[in-house]
């Protein structure tokens, strides 16, 4: 039996972890050229006033490779870019945590994104859709002989650009997976293919000791759950929960309710933040639901939930007119910096 001394020793543990999320972050895409210095300036001034502990930085291919010059998008942002970036996040004391889409996500309306169009033999359904109609995003195929000999150079190149200590690698939305039209994936169970995928990006990531990062909805049961396809999974990807490491953070989005998964995952061993958009209550009840079970949880519990990680789902030059209020920044941005605003006003 627990004396009362060390139960009330654990209370003070947990009660001081809920004071202190270890994760106060934000997630931005990468911005254009020409928005470089602006970016820097936000960086600068922004994050620290407003307790920003982490920035999670999606790049994808809008980043000109050395070692993969050929996957890239026109107009990609140069190393110099980068270093302007990365100097920038020293200097706030930011810890930048860099992304590449991994697996889904390789399209968006009727552009195939740099990947595919560099190797477009990568691709899970190869000829099919045209203009990408009749689907939501590309995938490459996980068990192609040579994708990951390409992507394990981008993600190097960019993690160590970057001196990051973990890699964001996405993989939410994934439905073109297992496809018939794969002649190495048709008839495969899909839960194993996820999570081979999710496996062979982890163990990548740990020879060089990076933690990774990904979106948890692929591993959430859509029905179950009753969240429908988008915030879960209704293709059966969601056993992969049960075969993938416990070390990898869990990214848990919720854009229209704060659902409470994120308590989900810790539970069953994953160290999880947050991830709201551009709904402030969401996003304060999402905040409200981690310092619950971080208060009255087990502290095994309650040190995996790490805190919030807010997305913006625009580049950082959009945000940043938005954060600083300066005219013609799209509605979304707006919305998504007064979300950011109200709860990192709270979390401070």
């Amino acid at each position: 039996m627990q004396s009362p001394t060390y139960i009330a020793f654990l209370f003070a543990i947990a009660s001081a972890a809920a004071a202190d999320l270890p994760v106060r972050g934000l997630h931005v895409m990468a911005p254009s050229a020409a928005d470089v210095p602006l970016a820097e300036k936000f960086i600068r001034e922004a994050l620290p006033k407003e307790g920003v502990n982490t920035l999670v930085f999606e790049v994808n291919y809008e980043y000109r490779y050395s070692k993969r010059p050929e996957v890239a998008e026109p107009n990609a942002l140069t190393r110099d870019d980068m270093i302007r970036i990365v100097s920038a996040c020293r200097d706030a004391r930011v810890r930048l945590i860099p992304q590449i889409n991994c697996l889904g996500h390789q399209s968006w309306g009727k552009t195939t994104f740099a990947l595919l169009r560099a190797y477009p033999e990568f691709d899970e359904t190869p000829g099919k859709y045209p203009d990408n109609e009749g689907i939501y995003c590309r995938s490459y195929c996980p068990l192609h002989p040579k994708v990951h000999e390409v992507l394990f150079e981008l993600i190097d190149e960019l993690a160590d650009l970057f001196q990051a200590d973990a890699f964001h690698v996405g993989m939410d939305e994934v439905f073109l997976l297992g496809e018939d039209d794969c002649p190495r994936c048709r008839g495969r169970n899909k839960a194993e293919l996820f999570a081979g995928e999710v496996r062979k990006l982890r163990d990548h990531l740990a020879a060089s000791n990076r933690a990774m990062w990904m979106w948890g909805d692929r591993l959430l049961d859509g029905d179950a759950t009753g969240l429908g396809k988008w915030e879960a999974s209704l293709n059966a990807t969601h056993p992969a929960i049960d075969l993938v490491p416990k070390d990898i953070v869990i990214c848990d989005w919720h854009y229209g309710s704060a659902h409470p998964t994120a308590s989900y995952f810790a539970l069953r061993g994953f160290p999880v933040v947050s991830s709201p958009w551009r709904q402030a209550g969401v996003a304060l009840r999402q905040l409200d639901l981690v310092r619950l079970a971080r208060e009255h949880g087990s502290p095994a519990v309650a040190a995996r939930m790490q805190g919030m990680l807010q997305t913006t789902w625009t580049d950082l030059g959009s945000f940043a007119k938005a954060y600083f209020r300066e005219p013609g920044a799209e509605a979304s941005a707006v919305e998504a910096a007064a979300c950011f605003r109200e709860l990192f006003r709270e979390l401070r």
